[in-house]
């Protein structure tokens, strides 16, 4: 059962990092619809990941607390070692990816919230930005 678990952590991990890659690729090419789309996925493989790897959790402790004298790395067997090793790799670089993602993210939000800004002008109270004030040319008479 443990190495059902690891198998499947690692095969979400790396979809998570393949939709992350697409994403970064998309929010370049300003691809959002795509990237809004694939925002549901995401959730629903990330949720998938944590009840695997509670699971998981579970089962090494059973192992640990079955056998009170040894440690994990004792425990485990080299292949199952080897793929936690890979988990922790893959979470790593998947945790990479989404600090490259964030700085896109970061960037674009920047950039449409400096447009509102420049059509919407905001009033400013000291440090504080207020609430958008209309555009005199946006303004509608009825």
């Amino acid at each position: 059962m443990l190495e059902h678990y690891l198998k499947a952590s690692i095969e979400d991990i790396d979809n998570l990092i393949e939709l992350t890659k697409k994403d970064i690729a998309d929010i370049k090419k300003a691809k959002h619809n795509q990237i809004f789309k694939r925002t549901i996925i995401k959730n629903d493989l990330i949720k998938s990941f944590e009840n695997k790897k509670a699971m998981l959790d579970n089962e090494l402790m059973k192992l640990v607390k079955s056998s009170s004298t040894q440690s994990l790395e004792e425990v485990l067997d080299v292949p199952k070692q080897e793929m936690l090793n890979e988990l922790k790799i893959k979470l790593s670089h998947l945790k990479d990816k989404n600090k490259e993602y964030a700085r896109f993210v970061v960037a674009v939000s920047e950039f449409y919230n400096s447009l509102l800004d420049s059509i919407f002008p905001r009033e400013s109270e000291g440090y504080q930005k207020l609430n958008h004030r209309p555009a005199s040319i946006l303004k509608i008479r009825a």
